[in-house]
């Protein structure tokens, strides 16, 4: 077989680069072998990702054993819950154009055979699959799992009670010794947020397009099992190169339908729309904001997960796993079970080796969904001509009508929330948050959660050009299309203004006639960008609309 890596390993003229590579203790024959990236968002800036040094570990261990040589390098990773609120979250997004240019360059100079990509928090798992995609080599996403749920008065908690726990502070209805109660108790060791929020999210979208081997996202992070799951991976990824599988081939539109069939049918979060968009453009496949909308109209919930239901991601691990959800997809002709996994296995054969657990209630049955149709809408209209995401699990609500509050950061509108000038039925619209205008489209989880501290998640409606975390729940919609920044229509929104939502006719509309929209934005003028030097810089220059997935690959 010959192989990729020969051209910086073998040959004459490579003397000096074996003998740089020698000084890492590799060998002759080491450097025959096919070698493997190992691309690594370890980290100890969050627990997300903090056992993934130790992960890498049992991968080389698989790799080795199945005749190939490892080479572990770094890329970066920025939480999106600790910066959450902050103005550090506006690197977040940002980040997951870093992951995937950083593990394509390293990949292009060194000639890997392969990949394996160890992923957790939200963005290193949507950046390490659209660099896979890019540079369509051999590759394996191995997400290094949830956290294990904390426990406090006999439940189950996650995160999310602790930012729902500050909205309840700061509206004086939880006293400083509970939330610090909560705070102590909510995140017991490493792993990824513990519902099924954007991390879980995109994991369940690895087994089911096909990038990760089924089985293998959840299982938590801090389990035994996962060193077996790691070494598998590393099996995995050699057999991709001795059989040249690729991730284009991998990752077909029928796979990408599937994948959104699960988010659909997970109530899973409406980043998956930004991030599957992102990986269709780098896969050069076509798929269109509208294809969301069409697969979640005909697909039901039928997991009963946070931030919508009761259960945390890893019941999903106790159940029998992710495979089981892919079970009832192909019960429910959901998906095309015909397509290829990175194993070199279908869909259909990945998915007949799940185990369900017998009695488990955590993957509903098809004939008692959580929901008939899935967890997520397209809306369009005066608001968001190009379009929005909006969150349905979790609520039954289809429609709202209520008086603009409109602020232009988010930092005004959670200000407004604590200090109680919110009121029932008020649509709070926090603008020039999305890709450009950011930049980096923050994610709202401190608004949306001290809107739900207050009371008022039942009456009050949120929007924004920015994001929702996975966390997210109520009647919310984001990625309005286009965003402030670039002159769309909800630049021209005024306090008072009466904004319509309608679920069932698919619409966001601003109740002003479309000559006084226009007359508004003549006057308008785009504001000065925030960064105008560095990396923030460079990103507004070059990301595009959400409504696109706010990528920067020139598409």
């Amino acid at each position: 077989m010959t192989l990729k890596s020969y051209t910086i390993t073998q040959g004459r003229n490579r003397a000096a680069a074996r003998s740089y590579l020698k000084a890492t203790g590799l060998t002759d024959a080491d450097l025959k072998k096919p070698i493997i990236g190992i691309a690594n968002t370890w980290t100890e800036t969050m627990n997300c990702n903090f056992k993934l040094r130790d992960l890498a570990v049992h991968v080389k261990e698989g790799i080795r054993a199945a005749g190939g040589t490892p080479m572990e390098f770094n890329t970066i990773a920025i939480s999106d819950g600790i910066t959450m609120g902050t103005e550090g979250m506006k690197a977040s997004l940002v980040s997951r154009e870093v992951i995937a240019d950083s593990i394509e360059l390293v990949a292009r100079g060194h000639m890997f055979d392969g990949i394996v990509a160890l992923v957790a928090c939200d963005k290193t798992i949507p950046g390490a699959a659209m660099a896979l995609l890019r540079l369509n080599i051999p590759g394996v996403i191995l997400y290094g799992g949830s956290i294990l749920p904390g426990r406090l008065h006999g439940k189950d908690i996650t995160i999310l009670q602790v930012f729902e726990a500050m909205g309840a502070n700061a509206a004086g209805k939880m006293s400083d010794d509970e939330l610090l109660e909560i705070e102590n108790h909510a995140c017991p060791g490493a792993g990824a947020c513990g519902g099924q929020f954007t991390a879980n999210t995109m994991a369940t979208v690895m087994e089911l397009i096909g990038l990760s081997p089924m089985g293998t996202a959840s299982v938590p992070q801090v389990d035994i099992r996962k060193e077996d799951v790691a070494r598998r991976c590393g099996e995995v990824i050699l057999n991709c190169v001795h059989k040249n599988l690729l991730p284009r081939d991998i990752c077909t539109r029928t796979s990408f339908i599937n994948a959104i069939a699960g988010v659909a049918a997970s109530g899973g979060s409406t980043n998956a729309v930004l991030h599957l968009l992102a990986m269709a453009r780098e896969a050069e496949v076509e798929l269109d904001i509208n294809d969301f909308q069409r697969i979640s109209e005909k697909t039901p919930i039928i997991v009963d997960l946070q931030p919508g239901g009761q259960y945390v991601a890893v019941d999903v691990d106790k159940a029998g796993g992710i495979g089981v959800i892919a079970q009832r997809l192909v019960e429910g002709n959901f998906v095309d079970s015909s397509v290829m996994t990175c194993t070199g296995h279908t869909f259909a054969e990945e998915a007949a080796k799940a185990v369900e657990t017998p009695g488990q209630q955590v993957i509903r049955p098809l004939s008692n969904p959580m929901k008939p149709t899935g967890g997520l809408a397209i809306l369009r209209g005066s608001l968001a001509p190009d379009g929005c995401v909006i969150k349905l699990s979790g609520h039954n609500k289809r429609k709202h009508t209520g008086p603009a509050r409109v602020f232009e950061r988010e930092e005004e509108a959670i200000l407004a929330v604590n200090e109680g000038k919110i009121k029932p039925n008020d649509v709070i619209l926090i603008r020039y948050e999305g890709p450009k205008g950011g930049p980096g489209m923050r994610e709202m989880l401190l608004v949306t959660s001290a809107v739900i501290g207050a009371g008022l998640g039942d009456t009050v409606t949120l929007l924004t050009d920015g994001r929702f975390s996975g966390a997210t729940h109520g009647f919310m919609a984001a990625h309005i299309a286009p965003e402030a920044f670039d002159g769309g229509p909800v630049a021209a929104v005024h306090e008072g203004d009466i904004i319509d939502i309608d679920v069932d006719a698919g619409t966001l509309n601003l109740n002003v006639p479309a000559e006084e929209i226009a007359r508004r934005m003549l006057s308008w003028k785009q504001p000065e960008p925030r960064y105008k030097t560095g990396v923030f810089a460079k990103y507004v220059k070059l990301v595009g609309s959400a409504s696109q997935g706010a990528i920067t690959s020139g598409f």
